[in-house]
């Protein structure tokens, strides 16, 4: 089979966007895509980053970490804004609230971890008698989170075999009605 001949990826030449709603429109996009680039860089590396633009209707945007004056300061070498204390503190709270969160995940995965561990265990106790279904497994050895587990799957069961009941009747009903109206046109 012959490969399809395409030209690949092409490079567009820079210019200037000559019409005012197209270059409004590529401004939109291009600013998002920089200030996404920008968050990537501060999460991935701890960067401060500082970013204006102007429109080019004349707006003015800024995306910054951790503060616009905090970077400008930084990039002339002047002393640090009064408030840049306040800034450390809420980065130290941050990062502690981060930690609490991580731990917590953690803790969430483990327990998951251990459902599943439950869970398998349960199904091969539900299904080690063999040609039995699990509803006819002895309950006795059960604690109550298994009976709970039990009950939610006997329920599950009862609501599928009353949709299967319903379906099959209205296939049914259906059925006669196309053979009556066959008989009497």
């Amino acid at each position: 089979m012959a490969r399809r001949q395409t030209r690949g990826r092409q490079r567009n030449e820079m210019r200037e966007i000559e019409k005012m709603e197209e270059k409004l429109v590529t401004f939109s996009k291009r600013k998002s895509g920089i200030y996404k680039k920008a968050s990537e860089l501060i999460t991935l590396c701890g960067s401060e980053v500082g970013i204006v633009t102007f429109s080019p209707a004349g707006k003015p945007y800024s995306f910054s970490h951790p503060s616009i004056e905090s970077i400008a300061n930084r990039f002339h070498n002047q002393n640090p804004a009064q408030n840049e204390g306040v800034d450390t503190l809420v980065e130290s709270h941050r990062r502690l609230r981060f930690g609490e969160l991580s731990q917590r995940h953690d803790e969430l995965v483990h327990q998951v971890k251990a459902d599943k561990a439950q869970g398998k265990v349960l199904k091969q106790k539900t299904e080690a008698r063999s040609g039995e279904g699990w509803w006819e497994a002895p309950m006795d050895g059960l604690n109550l989170e298994e009976l709970r587990q039990m009950k939610a799957r006997m329920e599950e069961l009862r609501r599928n075999l009353k949709s299967s009941i319903n379906q099959r009747n209205q296939g049914a009903t259906s059925v006669r009605g196309e053979t009556s109206n066959q008989r009497n046109p």
